[in-house]
């Protein structure tokens, strides 16, 4: 269902609420102004895919299925991974662009 005025619900996994909650964690360590600015944006991005969820381009891994997931870059380094059923949005997975996949919620459902 792609329509533009239809809202889906998002849910987000708890393993990737522990994983903002370690990101915010550790930012906050160094300004907690920081880590707040990081975790507006990342809820409020995660928030937004309840519109317009394929705006967003495939992630594409080999240890996934093919054209399961979307992604969007959120704060510049973290990709929200997701995928879409029906008319609920599933966030699966929150990764810093500058780490490995091995580091990925995704990557241990596979391995």
């Amino acid at each position: 269902m792609r329509n533009e005025d239809f809202e889906y619900h998002v849910i987000i996994d708890p393993a990737v609420n522990d994983r903002m909650y370690e990101h915010f964690e550790f930012l906050a360590r160094v300004s907690v102004p920081a880590a707040e600015k990081l975790l507006d944006s990342l809820v409020t991005d995660m928030n937004s895919l309840s519109i317009m969820p394929y705006r967003n381009p495939v992630y594409d891994r080999p240890y996934i299925e093919r054209g399961k997931y979307r992604y969007m870059i959120s704060a510049d380094r973290y990709r929200i991974v997701y995928q879409i059923t029906d008319n609920t949005v599933y966030v699966d997975d929150i990764q810093d662009c500058r780490q490995s996949d091995i580091n990925s919620l995704l990557y241990q459902d596979y391995f």
